[in-house]
């Protein structure tokens, strides 16, 4: 996420750094190479500009503290003013205890139906009763594409495949909602390849006659300044309550981001990374502004690790740990965990103070360990898994290597990176 802005950042910030003292000449010249930094990442050069001329005039402004460098005021300036550009704070869906309608909107291909299902699933796992309408009568495949999602999540999916009128399909969903005891009802309206008229009098006709608490439009990171041109297209018509910001796991320019709330004056509420129903997150303009200057956000760590763990599986691990009976089973389990909080390189990116680290370098590590050591794993039998020390028989190597398509040497090398890990562990239970 934001790579490659992150990288252009990190560079001016360790030149000026070699800066004894701030001074206009070399405020004037680092902020340059951010404007350019911001206008290459597609943001708005009206915005990149505005936003980069207010850091010049805070850190010329601005008296340095003793204990504070010149370059880490700089940076607290700019991750200031990033957090301010992208928001302030998180703002909620505001939803309450009677009937709520959120319509989603957007162009085809912005991943607007797999963000209802996740919505859905977010707000399931809240307690909350719900029910998705399949409003989308125009792209092949929308309303099976939603059913399945429904269905993936254990969530009741309205539809009227033979129907065409949007209108009907809305009421007749919200009235079975509300018969049904489903107080949140999600609408996945249609999209198309481009914003034009008879889309957007659907969405105003829609939002007229049902009244929805909320409107959240989604967009495609990955588009750009396109992204940020249709949101201002859109809200002139219906007038959002937020943005939703899809596809961030891959390696987009960031100016949507960056740019989106200047624009159209409307919130980020939620990013989407991946297609996995979990992989949605409430939008913090502070963490995000972190992320981007390379601070990591151990904040949104920890909550994404308490999501995934309960209280007695911690405990459970912490245990064995303690007793020396970690074993192949929980690395396991601890692998499959990593993967729902998103993957090495998404784990990695929260941790301050790491190197860093390219996406082909974490790419080739999650596949000679992460995948490698799963492999071998499960070619090992129970007894295995529970008992390593049993894996000190040749044949048994033998077995597994053949079992997992590896060698003898790799599982050797699997074994020794596990028993270096429980060490680890172990010497971080006592320290804690």
């Amino acid at each position: 996420m934001f790579d490659n802005l992150s990288n252009r950042l990190e560079k001016i910030f360790n030149t000026f750094r070699r800066n004894s003292v701030i001074t206009e000449t070399n405020v004037s010249d680092t902020v340059k190479e951010i404007r350019r930094a911001l206008v290459d990442a597609d943001v708005h050069y009206k915005i990149a500009k505005e936003f980069t001329d207010t850091i010049k005039e805070k850190a010329i402004g601005r008296k340095i503290i003793a204990s504070v460098s010149p370059g880490q005021m700089l940076v607290k300036i700019v991750q200031e003013e990033l957090t301010l550009l992208m928001g302030s704070e998180k703002k909620d869906l505001q939803l309450y205890a009677d009937t709520n309608i959120i319509m989603v909107v957007g162009l085809q291909g912005s991943g607007k139906t797999t963000f209802c299902g996740k919505l859905a699933n977010r707000l399931k796992s809240q307690g909350r009763q719900i029910i998705l309408i399949a409003a989308d009568i125009y792209r092949p495949g929308a309303i099976d594409q939603i059913q399945t999602l429904g269905d993936s999540i254990g969530v009741d999916v309205y539809a009227e495949k033979e129907n065409k009128n949007v209108l009907d399909i809305a009421k007749r969903g919200i009235s079975f909602g509300k018969e049904n005891g489903k107080k949140t009802i999600i609408i996945d309206t249609a999209g198309r390849l481009g914003v034009d008229e008879v889309m957007m009098t659907e969405i105003e006709t829609l939002k007229r006659e049902i009244h929805p608490q909320e409107i959240l439009f989604v967009v495609d990171s990955m588009t750009g300044q396109d992204a940020v041109n249709t949101a201002k297209a859109f809200h002139d018509r219906v007038q959002f309550d937020g943005v939703v910001l899809t596809k961030l796991d891959a390696d987009a320019r960031g100016g949507a981001a960056l740019s989106i709330k200047t624009v159209v004056n409307k919130p980020i509420k939620f990013i989407s990374n991946g297609e996995k129903m979990d992989s949605l997150d409430i939008f913090y303009p502070d963490r995000m502004a972190q992320r981007i200057l390379g601070m990591g956000d151990i904040v949104s760590l920890v909550e994404k690790a308490e999501q995934i763990y309960d209280k007695e599986q911690e405990a459970r691990i912490n245990k064995r740990i303690k007793d020396n009976r970690f074993g192949f089973d929980d690395l396991l389990e601890q692998i499959k965990a990593m993967r729902k909080m998103g993957g090495m390189k998404n784990i990695m990116g929260m941790i301050p103070g790491l190197p860093k680290i390219s996406k082909e370098d974490v790419d080739n590590m999650e596949t000679s360990f992460i995948k490698t050591t799963e492999a071998i794993i499960l070619s090992m039998t129970p007894q295995e898994r529970r008992n390593p020390k049993l894996l000190d028989n040749i044949n048994r190597k033998k077995r597994i290597a053949k079992g997992s398509g590896t060698d003898v040497t790799e599982v050797n090398k699997a074994i020794k990176q596990f028993e270096q890990l429980s060490k680890v562990m172990k010497q971080g239970m006592k320290m804690r």
